[in-house]
């Protein structure tokens, strides 16, 4: 099982761009594989970065006109955010492609395993180990660094959420029925740098390798996130 982070920017010309890409990984994992991809949504979340940039300096009333224009997410055909790359949205797009129900951190797969990987994905688990990433820890996924650097590797979520003061918010968004609120732990990655350094001074079974133009990685997922707790468990007081 494949979880992939690309940037096709630095992977240079690829014929058929993300869906060459995505048809190539195919390829490689055959008939029993599954290829997953992350596809959130934060364009449908009163709560999100892209919100509060989005509606900086309006008024009260321009805010409500903002929000009422906002789009309903439907895991069928809501498009994963730009922010996540055009290969997510491929992967999405994909002809039998599944794909999970939270309105904010969805994820998509293809495969023999898809539906084991996104069928269970409560609100409050939006990147926790009852969602398709933790999926991914039980599975022993790798994931696929393709031209992104590790201080955007998404399974270090899953050790912050080991941690024992993880704090909890509250979350707003337009989900498959309307706005729904629910609370969760408040997650951020500012700190991905130092655990992804840590990672590749340590872990043991990570390839590196060039692929077009792009530095590429496969890194276990239960080994970076193991030692992304270690890390960050040796820095608390």
């Amino acid at each position: 099982m494949l979880h992939v982070q690309a940037s096709l920017r630095s992977l240079g010309p690829v014929p058929g761009g993300a869906a060459g890409v995505v048809e190539a990984l195919l390829d490689a994992l055959g008939p029993d594989g599954t290829l997953v991809a992350y596809t959130a949504t934060p364009e449908n979340s009163a709560t999100s970065r892209i919100h509060q940039s989005a509606t900086a300096g309006l008024s009260p009333a321009e805010v409500a006109d903002y929000q009422a224009r906002m789009p309903r997410f439907d895991p069928a055909t809501t498009p994963a955010s730009p922010s996540m790359g055009a290969l997510s949205e491929a992967v999405r797009s994909w002809p039998g492609a599944v794909r999970s129900r939270h309105p904010q951190t969805s994820w998509a797969a293809v495969g023999r395993l898809a539906h084991e990987v996104t069928a269970h994905h409560p609100l409050t688990s939006h990147l926790g180990p009852e969602s398709p990433l933790g999926r991914l820890y039980d599975l022993d996924a790798r994931v696929l660094m393709l031209g992104v650097p590790m201080d955007r590797f998404t399974a270090f979520h899953l050790a912050d959420l080991r941690m024992p003061d993880v704090t909890v918010r509250e979350y707003r968004c337009v989900g498959v029925d309307g706005w729904t609120t629910f609370r969760a732990p408040d997650l951020d990655d500012l700190h991905f740098g130092r655990l992804g350094a840590e990672v590749l001074r340590t872990a043991r079974g990570v390839t590196t390798a060039r692929i077009g133009t792009a530095d590429c990685r496969l890194v276990p997922v239960r080994e970076a996130v193991d030692l992304a707790e270690a890390v960050l468990r040796r820095g608390r007081p």
